[in-house]
């Protein structure tokens, strides 16, 4: 369990970040930027999309479903390369990152446990605080069939990314005071789901 400096510390970086966003969605680039932020989330970045997109969808509203769009293409094709790091490099850089998240130990579990049920877990993992990452790179390393992986990815993924924007879109000026008066209780929230997603993974596994 996270110490209450490691939350709060989280929960500055994520202000940070949502400040930020808040800045570069003014710019030229900003969809280029959540593009490339889902791509690398989804093989070794630590950093959700999320906060990105919610930070541009407010920003623009009516370009929500856009942002959507752009988000779960990055997070699939970047759940390609996870698929990439897993089935060609996985002894020089996929294993490195499973240890940088504390699942070395239970490594031979996971395989197991991702054979038997690959494609729910990867949609599971895809649409949840379970960290997606992970998934991508064990299912290049179990070998999944790569089109099946690709398919329930970008289900889940455009399900999580389009729900997100979907309430932005309904309902934005309202969603945007709500983030600005509560985001530390948000911030909180999401650091606890994320790492109740690990948790889980341990638990189960």
């Amino acid at each position: 369990m996270a110490g209450t400096g490691e939350v709060v510390a989280s929960v500055g970086v994520m202000r940070r970040l949502y400040d930020v966003c808040m800045e570069w969605i003014s710019g030229r680039y900003g969809g280029w930027v959540l593009f490339l932020i889902a791509f690398v989330e989804s093989s070794f970045f630590p950093i959700p999309p999320d906060v990105f997109l919610i930070a541009m969808c407010v920003a623009l509203p009516a370009l929500s479903f856009r942002y959507a769009t752009i988000c779960s293409l990055g997070s699939v094709l970047g759940g390609a390369l996870g698929y990439g790091l897993g089935f060609w490099f996985m002894d020089s850089v996929g294993m490195p990152i499973v240890e940088w998240y504390g699942l070395a130990e239970k490594y031979d579990l996971v395989q197991q446990y991702f054979k038997d049920y690959d494609v729910w877990i990867v949609g599971t993992a895809g649409f949840t605080p379970i960290p997606y990452k992970l998934f991508t790179i064990t299912a290049g390393f179990a070998k999944s069939n790569f089109l099946t992986f690709m398919v329930v990815s970008l289900v889940a993924r455009s399900a999580r990314f389009f729900l997100v924007a979907g309430l932005i879109w309904k309902f934005g000026p309202q969603i945007k005071n709500f983030i600005d008066r509560y985001f530390n209780i948000i911030s909180i929230a999401f650091v606890i789901l994320l790492g109740g997603g690990f948790l889980l993974i341990k638990l189960v596994l």
